[in-house]
């Protein structure tokens, strides 16, 4: 009990945590930069059939077959094209099943930020209960509201256990 007690007290002493900002939709949405293994450029992904509507489809990424999540139809945004500055997030996750790899598409990637845990409001409990589950919470930075995203129940429901041969829709 008292190591836990030395730990949080030097969580407090001022500890940032660092995160990877991007836009989606004209709103600011943060992940932890612990999360993320790269970043790329978009690339058209191979359509899996009868995956979940967010899930594009899948890329492979040096051997590893990864599922590409579309981060607007997750959230129910309005569907954009895809530019040049579009760009794929490949977050590594922690699942029930270990780690895993997924990709987030996202309008375009801006910064990373330092964030103070202390500055981190949890979010409205909105009637929204599918979207508020993978809000981790919100801050501001730059004087913009910044959602942060609890990446690994951000895409939970897209992805099967490894191993499931099928999901039921």
């Amino acid at each position: 009990m008292h190591n836990h007690e030395s730990s949080v007290e030097g969580a407090a002493a001022g500890a940032t945590r660092q995160v990877l900002t991007f836009s989606l939709g004209g709103e600011t949405y943060g992940v932890d930069i612990l999360r993320v293994k790269e970043i790329r450029g978009w690339s058209p992904v191979t359509r899996i059939p009868r995956s979940t509507q967010a899930v594009l489809g899948v890329l492979n990424l040096r051997g590893a077959i990864v599922p590409i999540i579309d981060l607007r139809v997750r959230f129910a945004l309005n569907a954009a094209e895809f530019t040049p500055v579009t760009v794929i997030i490949v977050l590594s996750l922690h699942t029930a099943d270990g780690q895993r790899e997924c990709g987030i598409v996202v309008d375009s990637v801006k910064d990373v930020a330092d964030i103070a845990p202390d500055t981190i409001r949890p979010a409205p409990s909105l009637n929204a209960s599918d979207t508020s589950e993978f809000i981790e919470g919100i801050t501001t930075c730059d004087e913009k509201m910044l959602i942060l995203l609890d990446a690994d129940r951000l895409v939970s429901r897209d992805l099967a256990p490894a191993g499931a041969t099928s999901a039921a829709a």
